[in-house]
């Protein structure tokens, strides 16, 4: 005698549980659009339906096939109802949550940082075709503002060397800037919008960097920005 879907199913077939969700999905799909009015909600009723059906298929009662259907719908009820309720109190919940302290615009800081970052990577591309005693010099000198007599105790060397490097860094700077400028610098320039409080001019940039390129700068102009503290007052 061949043994019904029913009895399969509460034996834990999982052929028989195939079978089942075969001839039984679209209902209980149908049932969840119904009495929910959301589409994706039902394929979710409709996973937990058949995931509850396994765990319950020992309660099946003995009957004929037919009862599968109905056992079905209820199941469905259930599960909408849980699913319900659940929703409730996530609500409830979040509801209880104090709202977020307002985050403030960071755009303007980002738009800053940038331009920071930019005017550094051009006095780097700069300051790498100097020799290392040159660079060194004009960090300290120009970026960090020590005099010169400090920073040839700093480095251990002449105050004449030091005037004779911090000379030699000026001079290459403005021929490197000139010369990045050839290779396509002003286009990369005035492709970009000028914003308010932006200068196109090459100066000391925020942070107190010293800006590679500059477009219609006079040539000497950057010679006497430059300049140090100590040697303007002499």
């Amino acid at each position: 005698m061949e043994t019904s879907l029913r009895a399969r199913v509460r034996a834990g077939d999982p052929d028989a549980f195939r079978q089942l969700f075969d001839e039984h999905a679209a209902v209980v799909h149908r049932h969840a659009v119904r009495t929910t009015g959301d589409w994706t909600l039902a394929d979710d009723l409709v996973s937990l339906t058949f995931l509850e059906a396994w765990r319950l298929r020992e309660r099946v009662l003995p009957g004929d096939d037919a009862g599968l259907r109905p056992w079905l719908l209820g199941i469905t009820t259930n599960v909408t109802r849980n699913t319900a309720r659940a929703a409730r109190r996530h609500r409830a919940a979040l509801a209880r949550v104090p709202p977020p302290d307002p985050v403030p615009d960071f755009a303007e800081e980002v738009v800053r940082r940038q331009a920071d970052a930019e005017e550094l990577a051009a006095a780097q591309r700069a300051l790498r075709g100097m020799r290392r005693g040159e660079r060194e010099v004009f960090a300290l000198c120009v970026w960090e503002g020590l005099d010169t007599a400090t920073v040839a105790e700093v480095l251990g060397v002449a105050v004449g060397t030091v005037r004779a490097r911090l000379s030699r860094a000026r001079k290459r700077l403005r021929e490197l800037t000139d010369l990045e400028l050839e290779r396509g610098g002003r286009g990369a320039d005035t492709g970009r919008e000028s914003g308010p409080g932006r200068s196109t001019e090459a100066g000391i940039g925020q942070g107190g960097v010293q800006r590679s390129a500059a477009v219609g700068q006079i040539p000497g102009s950057r010679h006497q920005a430059a300049r140090s503290t100590q040697e303007t007052k002499r």
